[in-house]
């Protein structure tokens, strides 16, 4: 092992290279334009995942995008480890706040990445994390350094659900049975502060449309006489809180996980400053829910946001109607206990009582997932452990992410394995906004520190 980081210094610009042709498809699965694109990704990870060292590779069809799997079956009676990851990206809307074109990678340096960061959609959500481990592999198989056997699990709909992953993993446990699952598709607290990720919050996502009159109006003719749809729409999601930041759909926190405050406290452990978290992305203050700090709030809470609102006139100028139609996307984050589908019917019901009956409301679910938190004292999290202390010279904490990857419930009850969360990202590299971005360091680093979860793992296995 002690050769990684010679051969990380000796072929980093080809890593760098091949990333970089890797985020330039443009592999956004939530618009049907990119079919092809979506298709082209999935055959270039197949293609580097033969190149780095796996004996099969699969393009496994599904009803919608391809998943990509790959092994290396070095000896049946090692642990296996199946890696995860998705090959699909955000859309990169709006591309007018790009500093750069979203599939033009560039790498530039910042005050965070003095080393340079790749400035591309995707770039750390998640083919520059995926792709980690793709070298992770390449760098165990060409060096004989590979202690057990390992499984590529590559999807394209992470970032619309996961829809196919759900259909295709209950039919495949055989293909895909494991001891351990890794996945980086999450963050780390710094670059000299590194952490585990131990929880996810599930998630509930909806479209919701008001429609009023069966035309658009002329808001002289008809204002103040007929519902407005916006209006209305904005009176309704406004309601969704009240002055304390608490979620008023009933029976909403029934199951909600109240954390111990002993718990707390150790989450209270982990560095944070007020003063640059507002800084950092350009905020007067701080604002959440009451009684609960800012790291809470984003991780142990259930929230409720407004993803996208729209309707009437948008374009330039001056158009004075009163639109018959109001359309806006809501997203939940929910937490241990909570079910996603009773999530997502309480707030139909709810949605649809307190319309006023001047207008019809369609309350649209999308998709969902349970969330997720792995103990610490599993073998899995102490070889994540071991592996950070061994490349960053420091014990990483363990951190409840406010972020969700649905699929991860669903692969502890089917394949009834661990999920380990070993992210690389920092909440600086903007993931889902314009300029994403990824550190160069950080993908070398997550290259480094990747194999030594398979040592430390396959030692710990052992001694069970």
């Amino acid at each position: 092992m002690n050769t990684i980081k010679s051969y990380i210094e000796n072929n980093k610009e080809r890593f760098l290279n091949e990333l970089i042709e890797l985020l330039k498809i443009p592999s956004v699965s939530a618009d049907k334009a990119f079919k092809k694109d979506v298709l082209n990704t999935a055959d270039f990870v197949l293609k580097s995942l033969k190149k780095a060292g796996c004996d099969k590779v699969e393009l496994c069809k599904t009803p919608g995008y391809p998943i990509i799997y790959g092994e290396k079956i070095i000896d049946k009676n090692l642990p296996t480890v199946l890696v995860y990851g998705h090959y699909d990206v955000q859309p990169a809307d709006p591309i007018d706040l790009w500093h750069s074109p979203p599939f033009d990678p560039v790498i530039k340096k910042t005050e965070i990445h003095p080393e340079g960061a790749i400035f591309a959609r995707g770039s750390c959500d998640d083919k520059g994390q995926m792709y980690m481990h793709v070298k992770a592999l390449e760098y165990m198989t060409s060096t004989g350094n590979l202690p057990c056997n390992v499984k590529f699990m590559i999807e394209g709909e992470e970032e619309v659900g996961s829809e196919s992953l759900s259909w295709f993993v209950p039919r495949n446990k055989e293909k895909l049975a494991n001891d351990v699952i890794l996945i980086s598709d999450t963050g780390m607290i710094a670059n000299n502060i590194p952490s585990i990720t131990t929880g996810l919050r599930g998630l509930s996502y909806i479209e919701v449309a008001i429609t009023g009159p069966n035309r658009d109006l002329h808001s002289g003719l008809y204002g103040g006489a007929v519902a407005n749809p916006i209006n209305i729409l904005t009176k309704m999601i406004a309601s969704l809180h009240d002055e304390n930041n608490h979620i008023t759909i009933p029976g909403f926190y029934d199951n909600v996980e109240e954390l111990s405050l002993e718990e707390r406290a150790e989450m209270a452990k982990a560095p944070f400053s007020k003063e640059d978290y507002k800084k950092s992305i350009n905020i007067g203050e701080i604002y959440g829910e009451k009684g609960y700090t800012t790291n809470e709030r984003n991780s142990i809470r259930p929230t409720l946001d407004v993803n996208g609102i729209w309707g009437g006139y948008t374009g330039e100028g001056a158009k004075t109607v009163i639109a018959s139609k109001a359309y806006a996307k809501i997203s939940m984050r929910l937490v241990p206990n909570q079910d996603w589908r009773e999530i997502t019917e309480l707030f139909k019901n709810h949605f649809e009582s307190i319309a006023p009956k001047a207008v019809k409301v369609e309350v649209k679910p999308h998709h969902g997932g349970q969330g997720y938190v792995t103990p610490i004292d599993n073998i899995g999290y102490q070889a994540a452990s071991k592996a950070y202390e061994t490349t960053f010279d420091k014990t990483p904490i363990p951190q409840r992410s406010g972020g969700s990857i649905p699929i991860v419930a669903l692969f502890e009850q089917e394949l009834k394995s661990k999920t380990i969360l070993m992210g690389f990202g920092l909440n600086s590299d903007a993931i889902h906004s314009p300029n994403e971005h990824f550190g160069v360091w950080n993908y070398l680093k997550g290259i480094e520190t990747i194999p030594y979860f398979y040592n430390y793992f396959t030692e710990l296995h052992h001694q069970k």
